[in-house]
């Protein structure tokens, strides 16, 4: 139990710096994609998904490593659940934060962002890093 509340406790640092990421991202790419704040978000999530993957892949779950082609489909597995996820999810609440309730774009995409963090954490556990990957011979 203490392995995963630590192992939670990284993955939560590494998605604080990840909110940093997308919303950095968002502040500066949603002004020239006006008034296209939805592509700016989209492209702000894919900048934090390839920071936390990459974060997670080397701290949090390093006692899990994988090499070469292994890791290709940990990252492709990190985009087809916490990303789709991430994306879909933030791209459907920031159209109901900002488009129906007319919250500020970065408070929107930061409630956003913690409203998915639970699922992405049992995502990563349970289902990217949850294979002791072999090393290479």
């Amino acid at each position: 139990m203490k392995e995963v509340a630590l192992r939670a406790a990284k993955f939560y640092f590494v998605g604080a710096l990840g909110i940093v990421v997308q919303l950095a991202a968002l502040a500066f790419l949603k002004p020239a994609l006006d008034p296209h704040y939805l592509w700016a978000t989209a492209l702000a999530v894919e900048f934090a998904i390839l920071h936390n993957f990459l974060w997670h892949e080397f701290w949090t779950w390093s006692d899990r490593p994988s090499f070469g082609n292994d890791r290709l489909r940990r990252l492709w597995r990190f985009h087809i659940s916490n990303g789709l996820l991430s994306l879909v999810g933030n791209v459907l609440l920031m159209r109901f934060l900002v488009g129906t309730l007319g919250l500020h774009y970065l408070l929107a995409n930061a409630l956003a962002i913690a409203s998915l963090a639970v699922a992405n954490f049992f995502l990563s556990e349970l289902y990217v890093f949850r294979y002791l990957i072999r090393r290479p011979n």
